[in-house]
């Protein structure tokens, strides 16, 4: 039996394969995941219904299994009329769940369009698309090393 609160067999295949540097996406439903991805990573859907998962509750299950020594939310840009209500709930979340999993990295956001063009490298293993309903929740993960 598996210590780790992750389970999903795909989902714990990819990320035995992940080195460090590799790149794991959690996207929220609205992220065009099926175009937006790097040539090397595998697609796993989990929309279940509306809402189900979210991203926070897949990034506490990647986390249990996972080291990490970088977190990235998709930066709203400026002329986004969203900008205007600051940032996204869901960050201060995803901050909480890291720092409860030992992540000493700061969350920090990559500007949308870089956002994607950092998704899209040769470093990303995998993306996760939730049915989170949430904007602007998507979070990428950098692969850190096994110190134990």
């Amino acid at each position: 039996m598996l210590k780790t609160t992750l389970l999903h067999p795909e989902i714990l295949r990819v990320c035995a394969r992940a080195g460090h540097h590799s790149k794991i996406l959690i996207a929220d439903g609205n992220y065009p995941a099926s175009t937006k991805r790097g040539p090397n990573a595998e697609l796993v859907c989990l929309q279940l219904m509306p809402g189900v998962p979210t991203v926070a509750q897949v990034l506490r299950a990647i986390l249990s299994a996972v080291p990490i020594d970088a977190v990235n939310t998709m930066g709203i840009p400026a002329d986004d009329p969203y900008a205007k209500f600051g940032e996204p709930p869901a960050w201060q979340e995803f901050r909480t769940l890291a720092k409860e999993a030992g992540v000493t990295a700061p969350i920090i956001p990559i500007f949308k369009w870089d956002f994607y063009k950092a998704v899209e490298s040769p470093d990303h293993m995998l993306t996760i698309q939730t049915a989170d309903q949430a904007l602007w929740a998507n979070v990428l993960l950098t692969v850190g090393c096994r110190t134990t």
